[in-house]
Protein backbone atom coordinates (compact mmCIF):
# COMPACT_ATOMS: atom_id res chain seq x y z
CA UNK A 1 0.00 0.00 0.00
CA UNK A 2 1.28 3.38 -0.99
CA UNK A 3 2.64 5.82 1.57
CA UNK A 4 2.30 9.57 1.13
CA UNK A 5 5.95 9.98 0.08
CA UNK A 6 5.63 7.17 -2.47
CA UNK A 7 2.62 8.95 -3.98
CA UNK A 8 4.54 12.23 -4.06
CA UNK A 9 7.43 10.60 -5.93
CA UNK A 10 5.08 8.93 -8.39
CA UNK A 11 3.15 12.11 -9.12
CA UNK A 12 6.35 14.11 -9.46
CA UNK A 13 7.74 11.62 -11.96
CA UNK A 14 4.88 12.56 -14.28
CA UNK A 15 6.17 16.10 -14.41
CA UNK A 16 9.26 14.93 -16.28
CA UNK A 17 6.98 13.52 -18.98
CA UNK A 18 4.89 16.67 -19.25
CA UNK A 19 7.94 18.94 -19.35
CA UNK A 20 8.48 17.72 -22.92
CA UNK A 21 5.40 19.75 -23.83
CA UNK A 22 6.78 22.90 -22.24
CA UNK A 23 4.87 22.65 -18.93
CA UNK A 24 6.88 24.17 -16.08
CA UNK A 25 7.10 22.94 -12.49
CA UNK A 26 4.74 25.62 -11.08
CA UNK A 27 2.22 25.00 -13.89
CA UNK A 28 2.37 21.28 -13.20
CA UNK A 29 1.67 21.72 -9.49
CA UNK A 30 -1.20 24.11 -10.28
CA UNK A 31 -2.64 21.53 -12.72
CA UNK A 32 -2.30 18.84 -10.08
CA UNK A 33 -4.12 21.12 -7.62
CA UNK A 34 -7.24 20.98 -9.81
CA UNK A 35 -7.07 17.22 -10.34
CA UNK A 36 -6.07 16.37 -6.76
CA UNK A 37 -8.94 18.46 -5.43
CA UNK A 38 -11.39 16.36 -7.47
CA UNK A 39 -9.72 13.06 -6.57
CA UNK A 40 -9.38 13.88 -2.87
CA UNK A 41 -13.00 15.04 -2.75
CA UNK A 42 -13.95 11.57 -4.02
CA UNK A 43 -11.63 9.86 -1.51
CA UNK A 44 -12.65 11.86 1.56
CA UNK A 45 -16.38 12.23 0.94
CA UNK A 46 -16.76 15.99 0.52
CA UNK A 47 -17.95 15.72 -3.11
CA UNK A 48 -21.31 17.04 -1.94
CA UNK A 49 -19.80 20.53 -2.31
CA UNK A 50 -19.24 19.92 -6.05
CA UNK A 51 -21.88 20.34 -8.74
CA UNK A 52 -23.52 17.08 -9.80
CA UNK A 53 -22.07 15.90 -13.10
CA UNK A 54 -18.76 17.68 -12.51
CA UNK A 55 -16.98 15.27 -10.18
CA UNK A 56 -14.04 12.90 -10.40
CA UNK A 57 -15.98 9.91 -11.76
CA UNK A 58 -17.47 12.12 -14.48
CA UNK A 59 -13.98 13.17 -15.57
CA UNK A 60 -12.32 9.77 -15.29
CA UNK A 61 -15.08 7.97 -17.24
CA UNK A 62 -14.90 10.34 -20.22
CA UNK A 63 -13.24 9.21 -23.43
CA UNK A 64 -9.94 10.82 -24.42
CA UNK A 65 -11.11 13.56 -26.82
CA UNK A 66 -14.36 14.29 -24.96
CA UNK A 67 -12.47 14.24 -21.66
CA UNK A 68 -10.26 17.17 -22.66
CA UNK A 69 -13.27 19.31 -23.66
CA UNK A 70 -15.22 18.26 -20.55
CA UNK A 71 -12.26 19.06 -18.27
CA UNK A 72 -12.17 22.70 -19.35
CA UNK A 73 -15.96 22.91 -18.93
CA UNK A 74 -15.57 21.41 -15.46
CA UNK A 75 -12.98 24.03 -14.44
CA UNK A 76 -15.27 26.85 -15.60
CA UNK A 77 -18.29 25.35 -13.82
CA UNK A 78 -16.51 24.89 -10.49
CA UNK A 79 -15.16 28.45 -10.81
CA UNK A 80 -18.79 29.59 -10.62
CA UNK A 81 -19.63 27.35 -7.64
CA UNK A 82 -21.89 28.71 -4.91
CA UNK A 83 -19.61 27.05 -2.34
CA UNK A 84 -17.03 29.72 -1.45
CA UNK A 85 -14.08 27.39 -0.85
CA UNK A 86 -14.63 25.59 -4.17
CA UNK A 87 -15.12 28.82 -6.12
CA UNK A 88 -11.95 30.39 -4.68
CA UNK A 89 -9.82 27.43 -5.77
CA UNK A 90 -11.26 27.26 -9.30
CA UNK A 91 -12.12 30.88 -10.14
CA UNK A 92 -10.31 31.84 -13.33
CA UNK A 93 -8.80 28.35 -13.56
CA UNK A 94 -7.47 27.22 -16.91
CA UNK A 95 -5.63 24.10 -17.93
CA UNK A 96 -1.97 24.30 -18.94
CA UNK A 97 -2.32 21.02 -20.84
CA UNK A 98 -2.34 21.24 -24.62
CA UNK A 99 -2.83 17.59 -25.56
CA UNK A 100 -5.72 15.28 -24.55
CA UNK A 101 -3.32 12.36 -24.06
CA UNK A 102 -1.54 14.20 -21.25
CA UNK A 103 -4.78 14.73 -19.36
CA UNK A 104 -5.68 11.07 -19.89
CA UNK A 105 -2.26 10.08 -18.52
CA UNK A 106 -2.67 12.20 -15.36
CA UNK A 107 -6.20 10.95 -14.68
CA UNK A 108 -5.20 7.31 -15.18
CA UNK A 109 -2.19 7.68 -12.89
CA UNK A 110 -4.25 9.31 -10.15
CA UNK A 111 -6.83 6.52 -10.46
CA UNK A 112 -4.15 3.82 -10.29
CA UNK A 113 -2.66 5.03 -7.00
CA UNK A 114 -3.59 3.10 -3.86
CA UNK A 115 -4.96 5.89 -1.68
CA UNK A 116 -5.92 3.68 1.26
CA UNK A 117 -3.10 4.76 3.58
CA UNK A 118 -3.39 8.41 2.56
CA UNK A 119 -7.08 8.85 3.26
CA UNK A 120 -6.61 10.41 6.68
CA UNK A 121 -6.68 14.20 6.64
CA UNK A 122 -3.09 14.61 7.84
CA UNK A 123 -1.77 12.04 5.34
CA UNK A 124 -3.42 13.82 2.42
CA UNK A 125 -2.12 17.13 3.74
CA UNK A 126 1.41 15.76 3.99
CA UNK A 127 1.12 14.46 0.44
CA UNK A 128 0.23 17.88 -0.90
CA UNK A 129 2.85 19.60 1.24
CA UNK A 130 5.39 17.16 -0.20
CA UNK A 131 4.46 18.20 -3.74
CA UNK A 132 4.88 21.87 -2.87
CA UNK A 133 8.27 21.18 -1.33
CA UNK A 134 9.34 19.22 -4.42
CA UNK A 135 8.34 22.20 -6.54
CA UNK A 136 10.48 24.54 -4.44
CA UNK A 137 13.63 22.42 -4.61
CA UNK A 138 13.60 20.92 -8.10
CA UNK A 139 14.10 24.18 -9.96
CA UNK A 140 15.12 27.76 -9.25
CA UNK A 141 12.18 28.71 -11.42
CA UNK A 142 9.88 26.65 -9.21
CA UNK A 143 8.11 27.64 -6.01
CA UNK A 144 11.16 28.81 -4.08
CA UNK A 145 9.96 32.39 -4.20
CA UNK A 146 6.97 31.55 -2.01
CA UNK A 147 8.08 28.40 -0.21
CA UNK A 148 10.03 29.15 2.97
CA UNK A 149 12.17 26.19 4.17
CA UNK A 150 9.98 24.16 6.53
CA UNK A 151 12.71 23.67 9.20
CA UNK A 152 12.97 27.46 9.49
CA UNK A 153 9.19 27.86 9.73
CA UNK A 154 8.97 25.17 12.40
CA UNK A 155 11.76 26.76 14.44
CA UNK A 156 10.15 30.21 14.27
CA UNK A 157 6.79 28.80 15.35
CA UNK A 158 8.47 26.84 18.15
CA UNK A 159 9.87 29.98 19.80
CA UNK A 160 6.93 32.32 19.09
CA UNK A 161 4.49 29.72 20.49
CA UNK A 162 1.09 30.70 19.05
CA UNK A 163 -1.72 29.79 21.45
CA UNK A 164 -5.31 28.62 21.03
CA UNK A 165 -7.61 31.61 20.83
CA UNK A 166 -4.97 33.97 19.41
CA UNK A 167 -5.43 35.53 16.00
CA UNK A 168 -2.59 34.71 13.60
CA UNK A 169 -1.77 36.35 10.28
CA UNK A 170 0.65 35.98 7.38
CA UNK A 171 0.34 38.98 5.00
CA UNK A 172 2.56 37.27 2.38
CA UNK A 173 1.38 33.72 2.93
CA UNK A 174 2.59 31.97 -0.24
CA UNK A 175 1.43 28.36 0.16
CA UNK A 176 0.43 29.05 3.81
CA UNK A 177 3.38 27.29 5.44
CA UNK A 178 3.45 29.56 8.51
CA UNK A 179 -0.30 29.24 9.12
CA UNK A 180 -0.19 25.46 8.80
CA UNK A 181 2.79 25.16 11.16
CA UNK A 182 1.08 27.45 13.68
CA UNK A 183 -2.10 25.39 13.47
CA UNK A 184 -0.15 22.16 14.00
CA UNK A 185 1.68 23.67 17.00
CA UNK A 186 -1.59 24.83 18.59
CA UNK A 187 -3.20 21.40 18.13
CA UNK A 188 -0.16 19.66 19.58
CA UNK A 189 -0.07 21.87 22.68
CA UNK A 190 -3.79 22.35 23.27
CA UNK A 191 -5.47 20.76 26.27
CA UNK A 192 -7.77 18.78 23.99
CA UNK A 193 -4.85 17.19 22.19
CA UNK A 194 -4.17 16.99 18.47
CA UNK A 195 -6.82 14.36 17.74
CA UNK A 196 -9.83 16.47 18.72
CA UNK A 197 -11.37 19.46 17.03
CA UNK A 198 -9.86 18.79 13.63
CA UNK A 199 -10.96 22.03 12.01
CA UNK A 200 -9.75 25.34 13.42
CA UNK A 201 -11.99 28.38 13.84
CA UNK A 202 -11.92 30.61 10.77
CA UNK A 203 -11.42 33.72 12.89
CA UNK A 204 -8.06 32.50 14.17
CA UNK A 205 -6.14 32.52 10.87
CA UNK A 206 -5.85 35.07 8.09
CA UNK A 207 -3.51 35.59 5.18
CA UNK A 208 -2.98 37.49 1.96
CA UNK A 209 -1.36 36.26 -1.23
CA UNK A 210 -0.89 38.46 -4.29
CA UNK A 211 -0.42 35.79 -6.98
CA UNK A 212 -3.63 34.02 -8.07
CA UNK A 213 -2.13 30.58 -8.74
CA UNK A 214 -0.17 30.65 -5.48
CA UNK A 215 -3.39 31.66 -3.72
CA UNK A 216 -4.99 28.46 -5.07
CA UNK A 217 -2.14 26.41 -3.59
CA UNK A 218 -2.62 28.12 -0.23
CA UNK A 219 -6.36 27.43 -0.24
CA UNK A 220 -5.84 23.77 -1.11
CA UNK A 221 -3.11 23.41 1.51
CA UNK A 222 -5.11 25.01 4.33
CA UNK A 223 -8.21 23.04 3.40
CA UNK A 224 -6.34 19.74 3.62
CA UNK A 225 -4.85 20.75 6.98
CA UNK A 226 -8.24 21.54 8.47
CA UNK A 227 -7.89 25.34 8.51
CA UNK A 228 -10.97 27.39 7.64
CA UNK A 229 -9.13 30.69 7.82
CA UNK A 230 -9.65 33.65 5.51
CA UNK A 231 -6.98 33.64 2.81
CA UNK A 232 -7.38 36.70 0.57
CA UNK A 233 -6.04 37.01 -2.97
CA UNK A 234 -4.93 40.62 -2.82
CA UNK A 235 -2.25 43.15 -1.96
CA UNK A 236 -1.13 43.48 1.66
CA UNK A 237 0.48 46.81 0.76
CA UNK A 238 -2.83 48.19 -0.50
CA UNK A 239 -6.40 48.38 0.75
CA UNK A 240 -6.57 44.62 1.36
CA UNK A 241 -3.86 44.83 3.99
CA UNK A 242 -5.21 48.05 5.48
CA UNK A 243 -8.62 46.43 6.01
CA UNK A 244 -7.28 43.61 8.19
CA UNK A 245 -7.97 43.97 11.94
CA UNK A 246 -5.04 43.96 14.42
CA UNK A 247 -3.91 40.47 15.42
CA UNK A 248 -2.00 38.75 18.23
CA UNK A 249 0.67 37.07 16.10
CA UNK A 250 2.17 37.75 12.65
CA UNK A 251 4.57 35.26 11.05
CA UNK A 252 5.80 36.03 7.54
CA UNK A 253 8.52 35.95 4.90
CA UNK A 254 7.68 38.88 2.57
CA UNK A 255 8.65 38.84 -1.12
CA UNK A 256 11.99 40.27 -2.16
CA UNK A 257 12.52 43.44 -4.22
CA UNK A 258 10.57 46.57 -5.10
CA UNK A 259 6.81 46.77 -5.45
CA UNK A 260 5.54 45.24 -8.70
CA UNK A 261 5.60 47.87 -11.43
CA UNK A 262 7.60 50.27 -9.23
CA UNK A 263 6.11 53.15 -7.31
CA UNK A 264 4.86 53.41 -3.76
CA UNK A 265 2.39 51.12 -1.98
CA UNK A 266 -1.21 52.22 -2.43
CA UNK A 267 -1.70 52.74 1.31
CA UNK A 268 -0.06 55.19 3.67
CA UNK A 269 2.84 54.12 5.88
CA UNK A 270 4.81 56.22 8.38
CA UNK A 271 7.84 56.06 6.05
CA UNK A 272 7.07 56.15 2.31
CA UNK A 273 9.00 53.52 0.32
CA UNK A 274 8.73 51.33 -2.79
CA UNK A 275 10.85 48.63 -1.14
CA UNK A 276 8.63 45.63 -0.41
CA UNK A 277 10.47 44.52 2.72
CA UNK A 278 10.36 47.96 4.31
CA UNK A 279 6.67 48.35 3.47
CA UNK A 280 5.85 44.85 4.77
CA UNK A 281 7.78 45.46 7.98
CA UNK A 282 5.65 48.56 8.57
CA UNK A 283 2.47 46.60 7.80
CA UNK A 284 3.47 44.02 10.40
CA UNK A 285 4.26 46.31 13.31
CA UNK A 286 1.27 48.54 12.58
CA UNK A 287 -1.00 45.47 12.30
CA UNK A 288 -0.18 43.97 15.71
CA UNK A 289 -2.28 44.38 18.82
CA UNK A 290 -0.52 45.88 21.84
CA UNK A 291 1.85 43.18 23.18
CA UNK A 292 1.29 41.25 19.96
CA UNK A 293 4.24 39.11 18.77
CA UNK A 294 5.82 38.84 15.36
CA UNK A 295 8.62 37.08 13.50
CA UNK A 296 9.53 38.49 10.07
CA UNK A 297 12.19 37.34 7.60
CA UNK A 298 14.06 40.39 6.31
CA UNK A 299 17.05 40.86 3.98
CA UNK A 300 19.86 43.19 5.03
CA UNK A 301 18.28 46.67 5.16
CA UNK A 302 20.54 49.44 3.85
CA UNK A 303 20.17 53.13 3.04
CA UNK A 304 18.58 56.20 4.61
CA UNK A 305 14.98 55.03 4.10
CA UNK A 306 15.79 51.69 5.72
CA UNK A 307 17.32 53.48 8.70
CA UNK A 308 14.20 55.64 9.04
CA UNK A 309 11.94 52.57 8.99
CA UNK A 310 14.12 50.66 11.46
CA UNK A 311 14.23 53.64 13.84
CA UNK A 312 10.44 53.99 13.74
CA UNK A 313 10.09 50.21 14.14
CA UNK A 314 12.35 50.07 17.22
CA UNK A 315 10.49 53.02 18.74
CA UNK A 316 7.07 51.41 18.33
CA UNK A 317 8.11 47.83 19.12
CA UNK A 318 10.42 45.97 21.47
CA UNK A 319 12.82 44.24 19.11
CA UNK A 320 14.33 41.56 21.32
CA UNK A 321 15.92 38.91 19.06
CA UNK A 322 17.59 38.71 15.64
CA UNK A 323 18.42 35.40 13.98
CA UNK A 324 21.13 35.80 11.34
CA UNK A 325 20.32 33.17 8.71
CA UNK A 326 22.74 31.28 6.47
CA UNK A 327 23.07 32.71 2.96
CA UNK A 328 21.46 30.99 0.02
CA UNK A 329 18.61 29.14 1.77
CA UNK A 330 16.19 31.29 -0.25
CA UNK A 331 16.44 34.38 -2.42
CA UNK A 332 19.56 34.74 -4.55
CA UNK A 333 22.82 33.24 -3.38
CA UNK A 334 24.72 35.66 -1.18
CA UNK A 335 21.70 37.71 -0.05
CA UNK A 336 21.93 38.20 3.71
CA UNK A 337 18.70 37.61 5.62
CA UNK A 338 17.65 37.87 9.26
CA UNK A 339 14.57 36.92 11.25
CA UNK A 340 13.34 39.78 13.45
CA UNK A 341 11.43 38.79 16.60
CA UNK A 342 9.57 41.60 18.33
CA UNK A 343 6.63 42.65 20.49
CA UNK A 344 4.30 45.64 19.90
CA UNK A 345 4.82 48.29 22.57
CA UNK A 346 2.23 50.18 24.60
CA UNK A 347 3.72 53.58 23.79
CA UNK A 348 4.94 54.75 20.34
CA UNK A 349 8.46 55.62 21.57
CA UNK A 350 11.57 53.97 23.06
CA UNK A 351 10.31 50.39 23.28
CA UNK A 352 13.53 48.66 22.19
CA UNK A 353 16.21 48.11 24.79
CA UNK A 354 18.72 45.27 24.61
CA UNK A 355 18.66 43.22 21.41
CA UNK A 356 20.01 39.68 21.28
CA UNK A 357 21.43 38.32 18.03
CA UNK A 358 22.10 34.67 17.18
CA UNK A 359 24.61 34.14 14.35
CA UNK A 360 23.65 31.12 12.26
CA UNK A 361 25.52 32.54 9.25
CA UNK A 362 29.25 32.69 10.05
CA UNK A 363 31.19 29.49 9.37
CA UNK A 364 28.07 27.60 8.32
CA UNK A 365 28.06 25.14 5.39
CA UNK A 366 26.49 25.86 2.03
CA UNK A 367 22.97 24.44 2.16
CA UNK A 368 21.34 22.84 -0.85
CA UNK A 369 19.95 19.58 -2.15
CA UNK A 370 23.05 17.62 -1.11
CA UNK A 371 23.30 19.34 2.26
CA UNK A 372 19.73 20.23 3.27
CA UNK A 373 18.85 22.64 6.04
CA UNK A 374 17.28 20.65 8.88
CA UNK A 375 15.58 21.37 12.18
CA UNK A 376 18.74 20.28 14.03
CA UNK A 377 20.54 23.36 12.72
CA UNK A 378 18.14 25.51 14.79
CA UNK A 379 18.22 23.58 18.08
CA UNK A 380 20.88 25.71 19.73
CA UNK A 381 19.12 28.89 18.67
CA UNK A 382 15.85 27.66 20.19
CA UNK A 383 17.65 26.77 23.42
CA UNK A 384 19.33 30.20 23.56
CA UNK A 385 16.05 31.99 22.79
CA UNK A 386 14.42 30.48 25.87
CA UNK A 387 10.88 29.39 26.67
CA UNK A 388 9.26 32.83 26.81
CA UNK A 389 7.65 33.63 23.41
CA UNK A 390 8.14 37.38 23.99
CA UNK A 391 11.90 36.91 24.45
CA UNK A 392 11.95 37.66 28.19
CA UNK A 393 13.70 34.46 29.30
CA UNK A 394 17.01 34.75 31.11
CA UNK A 395 19.78 34.68 28.52
CA UNK A 396 23.55 34.28 28.50
CA UNK A 397 25.85 36.45 26.39
CA UNK A 398 28.28 34.02 24.75
CA UNK A 399 31.21 36.43 24.68
CA UNK A 400 34.26 35.61 22.58
CA UNK A 401 33.44 33.05 19.90
CA UNK A 402 29.85 32.34 20.92
CA UNK A 403 26.93 32.64 18.52
CA UNK A 404 24.55 34.50 20.90
CA UNK A 405 25.36 38.10 21.83
CA UNK A 406 23.63 41.07 23.45
CA UNK A 407 23.63 44.55 21.90
CA UNK A 408 22.38 47.66 23.66
CA UNK A 409 20.08 50.15 21.95
CA UNK A 410 22.94 52.68 22.01
CA UNK A 411 25.25 50.26 20.21
CA UNK A 412 22.67 49.73 17.48
CA UNK A 413 22.13 53.49 17.20
CA UNK A 414 25.88 53.97 16.77
CA UNK A 415 25.74 51.51 13.86
CA UNK A 416 23.16 53.71 12.12
CA UNK A 417 20.20 51.58 13.29
CA UNK A 418 21.16 48.78 10.92
CA UNK A 419 19.70 45.46 12.03
CA UNK A 420 22.47 43.29 10.63
CA UNK A 421 24.74 42.81 13.65
CA UNK A 422 27.87 40.81 12.76
CA UNK A 423 30.58 40.04 15.29
CA UNK A 424 31.93 36.58 14.39
CA UNK A 425 34.71 36.58 11.79
CA UNK A 426 34.31 33.79 9.26
CA UNK A 427 37.33 31.49 9.21
CA UNK A 428 37.34 31.63 5.41
CA UNK A 429 37.37 35.42 5.50
CA UNK A 430 39.83 35.94 8.35
CA UNK A 431 42.69 36.76 6.00
CA UNK A 432 40.65 39.15 3.85
CA UNK A 433 40.98 42.93 4.27
CA UNK A 434 38.15 44.85 5.89
CA UNK A 435 35.72 45.82 3.15
CA UNK A 436 33.49 48.91 3.12
CA UNK A 437 29.76 48.61 3.68
CA UNK A 438 27.59 47.58 0.72
CA UNK A 439 25.85 50.97 0.53
CA UNK A 440 29.24 52.72 0.39
CA UNK A 441 30.33 50.43 -2.44
CA UNK A 442 27.13 51.17 -4.38
CA UNK A 443 27.65 54.92 -3.91
CA UNK A 444 31.23 54.66 -5.17
CA UNK A 445 30.16 52.62 -8.21
CA UNK A 446 27.47 55.17 -9.09
CA UNK A 447 30.02 57.97 -8.73
CA UNK A 448 32.44 56.26 -11.10
CA UNK A 449 29.67 55.47 -13.62
CA UNK A 450 28.67 59.13 -13.59
CA UNK A 451 32.29 60.19 -14.29
CA UNK A 452 32.50 57.65 -17.12
CA UNK A 453 29.18 58.82 -18.62
CA UNK A 454 30.29 62.45 -18.55
CA UNK A 455 33.58 61.46 -20.17
CA UNK A 456 31.82 59.62 -23.00
CA UNK A 457 29.50 62.59 -23.56
CA UNK A 458 32.49 64.93 -23.84
CA UNK A 459 34.22 62.54 -26.25
CA UNK A 460 31.12 62.35 -28.44
CA UNK A 461 30.92 66.14 -28.52
CA UNK A 462 34.58 66.37 -29.60
CA UNK A 463 34.03 63.82 -32.38
CA UNK A 464 30.94 65.58 -33.78
CA UNK A 465 32.34 69.14 -33.63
Amino acid sequence: MARAQDIVNKLWHLCNILRDSGITYPEYVTELTYLLFLKMAAETGFEKDLAIGFRWKDLSSSTSSDQFIFYNELLATLGRSKVRSVQEIFVGARSFLSQPRHLKLLVEELDSINWYEAREEEALADLYEGLLEKNSTESKAGAGQYFTPRPLIESIVEVVKPRAGETIQDPACGTAGFLIAANRFIKLHSKDGSKKGKRTKASCFSGIELVRDTHRLALMNTMLHGIDGKIICGDALGDDGASLPPVDVILTNPPFGTKRGGGLPTRAFPVATSNKQLAFLQHVYLGLKTHGRAAVVMPELLGSVARAVCTDFMDRCRLHTILRLPTGIFYAAGVKTNVLFFEKGVNPKNNTGDVWAYDLRSDMPNFGRRNPLTREHFREFEKSFGSDPAGRSKRVDQAGGGRFRRFTRDQIRERGDTLDLPWLASATASSRPNLPRADSLVAEILKRLNVATNGLAALRKDLTD
